[in-house]
Protein backbone atom coordinates (compact mmCIF):
# COMPACT_ATOMS: atom_id res chain seq x y z
CA UNK A 1 0.00 0.00 0.00
CA UNK A 2 1.67 3.24 0.92
CA UNK A 3 3.88 4.28 4.25
CA UNK A 4 3.94 7.87 5.27
CA UNK A 5 1.38 10.61 4.37
CA UNK A 6 -1.69 10.09 1.97
CA UNK A 7 -3.14 13.21 0.47
CA UNK A 8 -7.47 12.99 0.71
CA UNK A 9 -7.32 15.10 -2.32
CA UNK A 10 -9.79 18.16 -2.76
CA UNK A 11 -11.83 18.40 -5.37
CA UNK A 12 -11.61 22.09 -7.32
CA UNK A 13 -14.59 23.41 -8.82
CA UNK A 14 -15.08 26.23 -11.05
CA UNK A 15 -17.40 29.46 -10.31
CA UNK A 16 -20.04 27.85 -12.17
CA UNK A 17 -19.64 24.61 -10.33
CA UNK A 18 -18.11 21.68 -13.19
CA UNK A 19 -15.33 20.28 -12.37
CA UNK A 20 -11.72 22.36 -12.78
CA UNK A 21 -9.30 19.71 -13.63
CA UNK A 22 -6.61 22.33 -14.34
CA UNK A 23 -6.59 23.25 -10.83
CA UNK A 24 -6.78 19.49 -10.39
CA UNK A 25 -3.98 18.62 -12.62
CA UNK A 26 -1.47 21.96 -10.76
CA UNK A 27 -2.46 20.37 -6.97
CA UNK A 28 -1.48 16.72 -7.85
CA UNK A 29 1.72 17.50 -9.66
CA UNK A 30 2.55 19.86 -6.25
CA UNK A 31 1.77 17.27 -4.45
CA UNK A 32 4.06 14.50 -6.12
CA UNK A 33 6.93 17.36 -6.64
CA UNK A 34 6.34 17.81 -2.05
CA UNK A 35 7.15 13.92 -1.39
CA UNK A 36 3.66 12.76 -0.89
CA UNK A 37 3.22 9.00 -0.82
CA UNK A 38 -0.40 8.20 -1.88
CA UNK A 39 -3.09 9.89 -2.97
CA UNK A 40 -6.46 9.65 -2.60
CA UNK A 41 -9.44 10.68 -4.78
CA UNK A 42 -13.34 10.74 -3.84
CA UNK A 43 -13.21 10.76 -0.07
CA UNK A 44 -15.29 12.62 1.90
CA UNK A 45 -12.65 15.64 1.23
CA UNK A 46 -13.72 15.48 -2.10
CA UNK A 47 -16.97 15.94 -2.24
CA UNK A 48 -17.53 12.79 -3.64
CA UNK A 49 -21.33 12.46 -2.45
CA UNK A 50 -21.83 15.51 -5.07
CA UNK A 51 -19.82 14.22 -8.02
CA UNK A 52 -21.89 12.47 -10.53
CA UNK A 53 -20.54 9.61 -12.51
CA UNK A 54 -19.06 10.53 -15.11
CA UNK A 55 -17.17 13.19 -13.54
CA UNK A 56 -15.76 10.34 -11.38
CA UNK A 57 -14.48 8.86 -14.52
CA UNK A 58 -12.54 12.48 -15.63
CA UNK A 59 -11.36 13.33 -11.95
CA UNK A 60 -9.58 9.48 -11.77
CA UNK A 61 -8.29 9.40 -15.18
CA UNK A 62 -6.63 12.46 -14.28
CA UNK A 63 -5.08 11.69 -10.84
CA UNK A 64 -4.12 8.39 -12.33
CA UNK A 65 -2.46 9.41 -15.56
CA UNK A 66 -0.14 11.60 -13.53
CA UNK A 67 1.08 9.69 -10.18
CA UNK A 68 1.34 6.19 -12.37
CA UNK A 69 4.59 5.13 -11.89
CA UNK A 70 5.38 7.30 -9.19
CA UNK A 71 2.85 7.00 -6.36
CA UNK A 72 -0.55 5.23 -5.87
CA UNK A 73 -3.89 5.84 -5.84
CA UNK A 74 -6.38 5.23 -3.93
CA UNK A 75 -10.07 5.92 -4.90
CA UNK A 76 -12.96 6.14 -2.53
CA UNK A 77 -15.97 4.45 -3.07
CA UNK A 78 -18.15 3.95 -0.43
CA UNK A 79 -21.48 4.55 -0.04
CA UNK A 80 -24.68 2.97 1.75
CA UNK A 81 -25.73 0.93 -1.22
CA UNK A 82 -23.48 -1.95 -1.44
CA UNK A 83 -24.45 -2.90 -5.20
CA UNK A 84 -23.01 0.68 -5.85
CA UNK A 85 -19.63 -0.01 -4.17
CA UNK A 86 -19.06 -2.57 -6.28
CA UNK A 87 -20.08 -0.43 -9.52
CA UNK A 88 -17.57 2.26 -8.30
CA UNK A 89 -15.11 -0.42 -7.53
CA UNK A 90 -15.27 -1.61 -11.22
CA UNK A 91 -14.89 2.18 -12.25
CA UNK A 92 -11.49 2.61 -10.46
CA UNK A 93 -10.61 -0.96 -11.81
CA UNK A 94 -10.60 0.14 -15.49
CA UNK A 95 -9.49 3.24 -14.86
CA UNK A 96 -6.39 1.53 -13.18
CA UNK A 97 -6.55 2.80 -9.78
CA UNK A 98 -3.95 0.65 -7.21
CA UNK A 99 -7.04 0.49 -4.20
CA UNK A 100 -9.92 1.27 -2.95
CA UNK A 101 -11.10 3.21 0.20
CA UNK A 102 -14.07 2.07 1.76
CA UNK A 103 -16.29 4.12 4.28
CA UNK A 104 -18.21 2.42 6.06
CA UNK A 105 -22.02 2.73 5.54
CA UNK A 106 -24.05 5.50 6.63
CA UNK A 107 -27.77 6.37 7.66
CA UNK A 108 -28.35 2.75 6.93
CA UNK A 109 -27.16 1.74 10.65
CA UNK A 110 -26.76 -1.56 10.43
CA UNK A 111 -25.19 -4.14 12.75
CA UNK A 112 -21.42 -5.18 13.25
CA UNK A 113 -23.02 -8.36 11.24
CA UNK A 114 -23.92 -6.78 8.59
CA UNK A 115 -20.65 -4.67 8.44
CA UNK A 116 -19.27 -7.94 7.66
CA UNK A 117 -21.14 -9.04 4.96
CA UNK A 118 -21.49 -5.67 3.60
CA UNK A 119 -17.51 -6.03 2.94
CA UNK A 120 -17.42 -9.69 2.25
CA UNK A 121 -20.22 -8.91 -0.64
CA UNK A 122 -17.76 -6.09 -1.70
CA UNK A 123 -14.31 -7.48 -1.64
CA UNK A 124 -15.51 -10.75 -3.54
CA UNK A 125 -16.00 -8.84 -6.30
CA UNK A 126 -12.85 -6.79 -6.77
CA UNK A 127 -9.09 -8.02 -7.22
CA UNK A 128 -8.10 -3.95 -5.46
CA UNK A 129 -6.75 -4.13 -1.78
CA UNK A 130 -9.40 -2.31 0.22
CA UNK A 131 -9.08 0.13 3.02
CA UNK A 132 -11.84 0.32 5.47
CA UNK A 133 -13.05 3.80 5.70
CA UNK A 134 -14.06 4.16 9.99
CA UNK A 135 -15.48 7.55 10.81
CA UNK A 136 -18.59 7.29 13.11
CA UNK A 137 -18.89 11.42 13.41
CA UNK A 138 -20.11 11.32 9.51
CA UNK A 139 -22.08 7.74 9.24
CA UNK A 140 -22.77 6.95 12.66
CA UNK A 141 -21.47 3.63 13.03
CA UNK A 142 -18.43 2.34 14.38
CA UNK A 143 -16.47 -0.66 13.45
CA UNK A 144 -15.47 -1.52 16.31
CA UNK A 145 -11.76 -3.35 16.61
CA UNK A 146 -12.81 -7.14 16.85
CA UNK A 147 -15.32 -6.43 13.56
CA UNK A 148 -12.51 -4.54 11.61
CA UNK A 149 -10.13 -7.89 12.49
CA UNK A 150 -13.00 -10.01 11.51
CA UNK A 151 -13.58 -8.53 8.42
CA UNK A 152 -9.92 -8.43 7.27
CA UNK A 153 -9.50 -12.34 8.07
CA UNK A 154 -12.72 -13.04 6.07
CA UNK A 155 -12.02 -10.53 3.24
CA UNK A 156 -8.13 -11.66 1.79
CA UNK A 157 -7.75 -7.86 -0.75
CA UNK A 158 -8.86 -6.29 3.04
CA UNK A 159 -5.72 -4.74 4.14
CA UNK A 160 -5.88 -1.85 5.68
CA UNK A 161 -8.12 0.77 8.06
CA UNK A 162 -8.27 4.04 7.82
CA UNK A 163 -9.04 5.17 11.68
CA UNK A 164 -11.25 7.91 12.29
CA UNK A 165 -13.34 7.05 15.69
CA UNK A 166 -11.66 10.09 17.51
CA UNK A 167 -10.84 7.13 20.07
CA UNK A 168 -7.69 6.54 20.93
CA UNK A 169 -8.20 4.00 23.64
CA UNK A 170 -10.61 2.08 20.76
CA UNK A 171 -7.32 2.60 18.51
CA UNK A 172 -5.11 1.10 21.00
CA UNK A 173 -7.20 -1.93 21.28
CA UNK A 174 -7.28 -2.23 17.50
CA UNK A 175 -3.83 -2.79 17.74
CA UNK A 176 -3.59 -5.44 20.70
CA UNK A 177 -5.97 -7.70 18.64
CA UNK A 178 -4.79 -7.02 14.76
CA UNK A 179 -2.57 -9.47 13.46
CA UNK A 180 0.62 -8.08 11.53
CA UNK A 181 -1.07 -8.43 8.13
CA UNK A 182 -3.35 -5.52 8.77
CA UNK A 183 -2.32 -2.13 8.65
CA UNK A 184 -3.64 0.87 10.70
CA UNK A 185 -3.37 4.70 9.11
CA UNK A 186 -4.61 7.65 11.30
CA UNK A 187 -7.69 9.13 9.83
CA UNK A 188 -7.03 12.55 11.98
CA UNK A 189 -4.13 14.68 11.15
CA UNK A 190 -3.97 15.56 14.68
CA UNK A 191 -4.07 11.76 15.44
CA UNK A 192 -1.21 11.10 13.62
CA UNK A 193 1.86 10.27 16.20
CA UNK A 194 -0.03 8.72 18.74
CA UNK A 195 -1.54 6.44 15.78
CA UNK A 196 2.01 5.98 14.70
CA UNK A 197 3.64 5.44 18.14
CA UNK A 198 0.65 2.18 18.94
CA UNK A 199 2.37 1.08 15.26
CA UNK A 200 0.89 2.66 12.65
CA UNK A 201 1.83 3.23 9.19
CA UNK A 202 1.00 7.15 8.65
CA UNK A 203 -2.14 9.36 7.92
CA UNK A 204 -4.09 9.66 5.17
CA UNK A 205 -4.48 13.56 5.83
CA UNK A 206 -6.27 16.63 4.99
CA UNK A 207 -3.37 19.00 6.01
CA UNK A 208 -1.53 17.81 3.40
CA UNK A 209 -3.52 19.61 0.51
CA UNK A 210 -1.86 23.08 1.43
CA UNK A 211 0.80 21.54 3.43
CA UNK A 212 2.47 17.98 1.90
CA UNK A 213 6.08 19.01 2.99
CA UNK A 214 4.98 20.41 6.34
CA UNK A 215 2.80 16.64 7.04
CA UNK A 216 5.77 14.79 5.78
CA UNK A 217 8.23 16.62 8.21
CA UNK A 218 5.85 15.07 11.13
CA UNK A 219 5.78 11.55 9.50
CA UNK A 220 9.33 11.12 8.17
CA UNK A 221 10.68 11.82 11.78
CA UNK A 222 8.62 9.39 13.65
CA UNK A 223 9.74 6.63 10.73
CA UNK A 224 13.44 8.00 11.40
CA UNK A 225 13.13 7.33 15.48
CA UNK A 226 12.88 11.64 16.02
CA UNK A 227 10.43 11.56 18.10
CA UNK A 228 10.96 14.48 19.80
CA UNK A 229 11.43 16.60 16.11
CA UNK A 230 8.13 14.98 15.33
CA UNK A 231 6.24 16.41 18.07
CA UNK A 232 8.20 19.91 17.47
CA UNK A 233 6.77 20.02 13.90
CA UNK A 234 3.04 19.02 15.19
CA UNK A 235 2.61 21.36 17.88
CA UNK A 236 3.88 23.88 15.21
CA UNK A 237 1.10 22.46 13.13
CA UNK A 238 -1.85 21.81 15.43
CA UNK A 239 -3.47 25.00 15.53
CA UNK A 240 -4.11 25.12 11.53
CA UNK A 241 -4.72 21.09 11.91
CA UNK A 242 -7.30 21.55 13.98
CA UNK A 243 -8.50 24.78 12.40
CA UNK A 244 -9.46 23.03 8.80
CA UNK A 245 -11.95 21.23 10.40
CA UNK A 246 -13.71 24.31 12.26
CA UNK A 247 -16.29 24.38 9.83
CA UNK A 248 -17.69 21.39 8.23
CA UNK A 249 -14.47 19.72 5.96
CA UNK A 250 -13.55 20.78 3.17
CA UNK A 251 -14.88 24.11 3.47
CA UNK A 252 -12.05 25.57 5.36
CA UNK A 253 -9.03 23.53 3.31
CA UNK A 254 -10.60 24.96 0.45
CA UNK A 255 -10.10 28.32 1.66
CA UNK A 256 -6.71 27.82 2.19
CA UNK A 257 -5.91 26.45 -1.24
CA UNK A 258 -7.80 29.38 -2.54
CA UNK A 259 -5.32 31.61 -1.02
CA UNK A 260 -2.50 29.69 -1.80
CA UNK A 261 -3.22 30.20 -5.90
CA UNK A 262 -4.23 26.34 -5.97
CA UNK A 263 -8.08 26.39 -6.87
CA UNK A 264 -11.17 28.78 -6.65
CA UNK A 265 -13.03 28.72 -3.43
CA UNK A 266 -15.95 26.95 -4.43
CA UNK A 267 -18.27 24.20 -2.74
CA UNK A 268 -21.64 22.19 -4.14
CA UNK A 269 -23.90 22.22 -2.06
CA UNK A 270 -25.42 21.05 0.08
CA UNK A 271 -21.94 22.64 1.56
CA UNK A 272 -21.13 26.21 1.57
CA UNK A 273 -18.23 28.02 1.84
CA UNK A 274 -16.46 28.85 4.86
CA UNK A 275 -17.62 31.93 6.93
CA UNK A 276 -15.63 35.19 7.09
CA UNK A 277 -15.41 34.67 10.76
CA UNK A 278 -13.38 31.14 9.84
CA UNK A 279 -11.47 33.09 6.94
CA UNK A 280 -10.20 35.35 9.33
CA UNK A 281 -8.78 32.88 11.66
CA UNK A 282 -6.96 30.68 8.76
CA UNK A 283 -5.55 33.76 7.55
CA UNK A 284 -3.99 34.10 10.75
CA UNK A 285 -3.17 30.27 10.78
CA UNK A 286 -1.68 30.65 7.55
CA UNK A 287 0.87 33.39 8.37
CA UNK A 288 1.88 31.61 11.50
CA UNK A 289 2.99 28.69 8.80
Amino acid sequence: MFKGVGTALITPFKQDQSIDLDSLKKIVQKQIESGIDALIVMGTTGESPVIEYDERRKIISLVVEEATGKIPVIVGTGTNNTKKVIENNHQAEDLKADALLIVNPYYNKGTQESLVEHYKAISEKTHLPIILYNVPSRTSMNILPETAVRIHKECKNVVAIKEACNNISQIAKLFSIKPSTFTVFSGNDDETIPTMALGGDGVISVFSNPYPIEMKKITDSVFSGKLNIAQEFNNKYLSMMNSLFIETSPAPVKYVMSKLGLCENVLRLPLLKASGKTEELLEKEMKKI
